[in-house]
């Protein structure tokens, strides 16, 4: 997966030095090592190459990953060589997670099977034809035990154990494993593969892509510029967005969804999403917001739906929300089938999966929160006639049509 460097070059070098877009490129960075020379390299006219690195063991994308992606856009637009590097080789050891434990290792097949997800899924912001996959296992898994020795001689245990994640877990007296104390100097090592001229990263990459930064001086290489983000606050308000917080809008999801999630995104972080995800300005964002916030919202939800599919999707996703939001069921939603004549409401919520138990479907109906053709189900030993088709309705949210396999 690639492209010719030099016809990208010939078809981009007119927009190289378009000061608009290396100024958004700056807008809204944390840090930049150093703005002189990010500035300098993008008004040089050279072709750079822009690395980004990925985690090879989730490749579901979302919002919070379009932070940086949206940016790589902008250098493909000024005609620079971007290159995701999917970190397969340190996936089949086990990264350091950041928190207190190893990542689990992960198999060749299935950092090749992430691969491609992320191929497939990358390119829903950046131009296919301009992005080039790589795997680190291309040049580290030709290293010898030599090369090996001679990377870690580049850098101090000192320096390595001021990583902020080594730093607590040796406070916490939680084991740290030696090939860990090796991953910023791996990570490090692709941009002297690469000879990366920038490269950029969320902010809890700022230690490791410094790492790389040194590391080309000592290779003789010139180091390359760091350029780090923000990690965007999940749907909960307080942690970063995660697929395994379940505080997430992926960029993949079905545009009813990506809707009603991006109707949930708390006030307080309504400004850093327009600003972070789309190209609002930081002025028009208040603006929105000061006037009317609920509308803020609506507008947001449009946009970002429309962006990942397209407009006519975006107002059908509208109009769903709205009929659910006033008490009507949408207009299509699942249906599932079910055998008999009756069925008690706990095990009907577990069979349509709004309940995994017993006792959870039990908390469901008593909360509340089921209905059914609209009406509260309060008694969880309720026999529900399957003669006639009807709605289960589980929160605001979640419908299902359920009928009697005799009228399939």
């Amino acid at each position: 997966m690639g492209f010719d460097a030099s016809e990208l070059l010939l078809k981009g070098e007119k927009g190289m030095n378009n000061p608009g877009k290396i100024e958004r490129i700056k807008n809204g960075a944390v840090q930049i090592y150093s703005e002189q020379g990010l500035t300098e390299r993008l008004q040089s006219g050279k072709s750079l190459t822009i690395k980004l690195g990925a985690d090879p063991s989730r490749p579901d994308l979302h919002l919070g990953h379009s932070v940086v992606l949206r940016k790589l856009k902008l250098f493909q637009e000024l005609g620079h060589r971007v290159v995701f590097v999917i970190g397969d080789f340190t996936g089949m050891i086990g990264d350091p997670t950041g928190k207190s434990r190893t990542r689990p290792a992960l198999t060749l097949e299935e950092t090749r099977k992430s691969g491609e997800s992320y191929f497939k899924q990358v390119t829903k912001i950046l131009d296919p034809e301009k992005t080039e996959i790589t795997y680190n296992s291309e040049w580290l898994s030709k290293m010898n035990f030599a090369d090996v020795i001679r990377l870690c001689s580049k850098y101090t245990v000192a320096r390595i154990l001021e990583r902020d994640d080594f730093k607590n877990r040796l406070t916490q007296n939680q084991p740290i494993s030696m090939h860990e104390l090796l991953y910023p100097l791996i990570q490090g090592y692709d941009s002297v593969a690469l000879n990366a001229d920038v490269e950029v990263g969320g902010t809890d990459q700022t230690f490791n892509l410094l790492v790389g930064r040194a590391l080309q001086a000592d290779y003789g290489q010139t180091p390359q510029e760091v350029v780090t983000f923000p990690l965007l606050i999940g749907l909960d308000g307080k942690e970063k967005m995660s697929k395994s917080l379940d505080n997430y809008i992926g960029i993949d999801e079905p545009a009813d969804v990506m809707f009603e999630k991006a109707m949930k995104i708390p006030d307080k972080l309504l400004r850093d999403y327009f600003i972070l995800t789309t190209d609002t300005l930081k002025s028009e964002a208040d603006t929105m917001i000061n006037n009317d916030i609920r509308e803020a919202h609506f507008t947001y939800a449009l946009m970002i739906t429309e962006m990942y599919h397209d407009r006519v999707s975006a107002e059908n996703a509208k109009q769903r929300y709205l009929r659910v939001a006033g008490g009507a069921a949408p207009a299509e939603m699942p249906e599932y089938v079910i055998s008999g004549t009756e069925i008690m409401a706990c095990e009907l919520l577990k069979r349509v999966g709004f309940a995994s138990s017993n006792g959870e479907a039990r908390r469901n109906i008593t909360g509340r929160g089921v209905r059914i053709d609209g009406l509260i189900v309060e008694d969880p030993m309720l026999k529900i006639s399957l003669t006639e088709p009807f709605i289960l309705q589980f929160g605001k949210n979640k419908f299902i049509r359920i009928r009697s396999g005799k009228h399939a």
